[in-house]
């Protein structure tokens, strides 16, 4: 296990611009800026390139209803407050145990881009989490949060889009529509009063990066190693939006501890994360492979 003392000091001390770019591009294979953030209309006209996977690491198959769905969202860049800043210092807030009681609050508060994931609660949380979210990264099954109490209005809502039907869900929440329920492991909410210019696609390009070059991916055989968790995802995305990285209540206990909690806000154990697919070892040391390099940057320990 790392541990690593909390920089703090990156928070209001020097960021320099293009300094997580750097260091990302010496030990992430093909690493590259030159990519949009979120999926816009304009990306599925006039043009003959065909996305090489299927959701969630591309867009293939699916672009009929992306573009459906974009066409009632409007808004596909980066928020003006976010977009002006010089040097981005971001934090990825995780929603491990190891946030209960961390004190961290206020610290995580005082970045510039504050990321969440999943259905990951503030309120009542504050102490630990800080209260404040720019960005929050979710699929229809994690969308079980309070829109209001864990959000300030005008958090991105970034979905994650792992199949079609995660598509077709937002595509009626925007538009009204009888709400889709089959096709989920989860039931998603069928009332959900998001404001249309909150909601984003995440560019599958992020998924496909922790996919296959934060973990691996074998041409001969066409497999991915492992689907990456939300947490790798954000992180992914993140090294390629911000200046500054870094993490906070990352890490799951060790496998053999069936009865340990795994996040802060529940009673989940690694018992229920043995039925996911997965590879929660092989993360870890792409997490610390990326400390070791200072990508990232620790705010807890790992």
């Amino acid at each position: 296990m790392l541990s690593s003392s909390p920089p703090y000091e990156h928070i209001r001390g020097e960021c320099t611009p293009g300094d997580v770019a750097s260091k990302a591009a010496s030990i992430i294979p093909n690493y590259s800026r030159n990519h949009k953030f979120f999926l816009q209309l304009s990306d599925f006209f006039w043009t003959s390139y065909r996305s090489r996977f299927y959701l969630p690491y591309g867009t293939n198959g699916s672009e009929a209803m992306i573009m459906q769905t974009l066409a009632l969202t409007y808004h596909y860049d980066t928020p003006h407050e976010i977009d002006r800043l010089q040097c981005r210092r971001c934090v990825v807030v995780g929603n491990g145990y190891r946030m209960k009681n961390s004190s961290l609050g206020e610290v995580i508060n005082k970045y510039d881009v504050i990321i969440r994931l999943n259905n990951a609660p503030v309120h009542n949380y504050e102490k630990d989490v800080g209260n404040k979210t720019s960005i929050r990264l979710f699929y229809p099954e994690s969308a079980h949060f309070s829109l209001n109490l864990d959000n300030d209005p005008k958090t991105l809502m970034v979905l994650v889009a792992f199949k079609s039907n995660d598509v077709k869900w937002l595509k009626t929440i925007l538009n009204n529509e009888k709400r889709i329920t089959n096709g989920f492991w989860r039931k998603p909410p069928v009332i959900w009063n998001v404001k249309p210019e909150n909601v984003r696609i995440l560019n599958p390009y992020f998924v496909e990066v922790a996919a296959t070059r934060l973990l691996s991916y074998d041409n001969k055989t066409q497999k991915f190693s492992a689907k990456p968790t939300t947490g790798l995802m954000a992180i992914s995305f993140a090294i390629h939006f911000c200046d500054v990285v870094h993490i906070a209540g990352f890490g799951y206990p060790a496998p053999i501890s069936k009865t340990q909690y795994v996040h802060y806000y529940d009673k989940a154990t690694m018992k229920n994360m043995a039925r996911s697919e997965h590879k929660v070892p092989l993360e870890a040391m792409v997490i610390k492979k990326l400390l070791q390099h200072k990508v990232i940057h620790n705010l807890t320990y790992f």
